[in-house]
């Protein structure tokens, strides 16, 4: 869901790096901007010095564009040192699309998460020429529109081979409570959900930096969705857990190096503002939800704007994250209507209250 512009985050940089070079956010920090050839039309990814090479955080849409670009960024702000160490924050493609390339041209280590390397080793070797029974039938649960899944149905679905490069086998393990040693610093791993799972957060012991890849973004809330892959997920009772315990981490000093959009301070007010925003979103489905409703109803209500073509997807992944959350809770009940589709009503208790 789009988020707030609060007046109490700052942003220290008022535009974004240009494309090939670098700003540096910190001392041995440098932020690069990649392209994405989307709506959202840009990822962050990060280069920290570690003396005798870099480690990379994200590597951005895997793609011979991005990989020019990432050449010209190694030849030019990173004086052809070498990218020893790349972390994958999370296994969404847009932050990983070139881990392979770095380990297989670059001899580069990769870090990760188990559970975003199993991930995005799983869906590189899923290559489907059309959308699988399970995914159509996620699609009429959810109760797409009959004339977007008529569509879908025949068109070639999203591979992640088609966006990534090879992944060859082998990686290194973070995990919560883990501290790991890079750019002069030490940082403590956070590990969030919700997003992506396990996804993984760097704070500085050092100073007042913290990598939030996904996890916490400005001006946009990060994506939570529900897919074929485990349909009755609760994504969001995870990212809610996370937001939550980040709270006493964070410093309003803190200068937050995100995924998307510009570094900004204001932590403490931001993680408030995520947190209260989908619990409102959440109690304005339940109050929709007086009558029956299937996931793709609800979006006039979760996103209070018109979600077009190219945000359906996402806009139905997300609305049934919601209602999956509230079915969870015991907060509503579910039916099966005639095309397949989940209708959710709020249980008769709840309308007694």
């Amino acid at each position: 869901m789009d988020g707030e512009g609060p007046a109490t985050l700052r942003y220290p940089w008022g535009e974004p790096p240009e494309q090939g070079k670098a700003i540096e956010v910190a001392p041995g920090i440098l932020w690069i901007r990649l392209p994405l050839p989307m709506k959202l039309d840009h990822v962050n990814i990060y280069a920290l010095d570690d003396g005798d090479g870099w480690t990379l955080i994200d590597t951005g849409f895997g793609s011979n564009t991005t990989r020019g670009i990432l050449t010209e960024v190694m030849e030019g702000p990173l004086g052809g040192k070498p990218v020893h160490r790349v972390i994958m924050t999370h296994h969404h493609p847009d932050h990983m699309g070139n881990v392979g390339w770095f380990q297989s041209v670059h001899g580069s280590e990769l870090i990760s998460t188990r559970t975003s390397w199993l991930f995005a080793r799983m869906l590189w070797l899923d290559n489907q020429q059309t959308p699988p029974p399970e995914t159509l039938e996620f699609w009429r649960g959810a109760g797409m529109d009959p004339e977007i899944l008529n569509q879908r149905a025949t068109e070639k679905p999203f591979n992640y081979s088609d966006i990534a490069y090879a992944m060859p086998l082998g990686f290194t393990r973070i995990q919560q409570g883990d501290t790991i040693r890079m750019g002069g610093r030490t940082w403590d791993i956070h590990i969030g959900n919700g997003h992506a799972p396990e996804h993984a957060t760097f704070w500085s012991r050092d100073d007042n930096l913290v990598i939030s890849g996904d996890q916490i973004l400005p001006s946009i809330s990060p994506n939570i969705g529900v897919y074929a892959t485990e349909p009755m997920a609760d994504p969001l009772a995870g990212w809610l857990e996370a937001c939550e315990r980040f709270v006493p981490l964070a410093g309003t000093d803190h200068l937050v190096l995100g995924g998307h959009k510009l570094p900004f301070t204001g932590l403490p007010t931001r993680l408030r503002q995520l947190i209260d925003n989908h619990h409102g979103a959440l109690t304005r489905l339940l109050k929709f939800l007086d009558e029956p409703r299937c996931a793709a109803d609800c979006f006039p209500t979760l996103f209070k704007r018109r979600i077009g073509s190219g945000e359906y997807g996402l806009a139905l992944v997300e609305a049934v994250a919601h209602v999956n959350h509230l079915y969870h809770q015991g907060l509503v009940e579910r039916t099966r209507r005639e095309d397949g589709a989940w209708m959710y009503r709020r249980r008769e208790e709840q309308d007694e209250r």
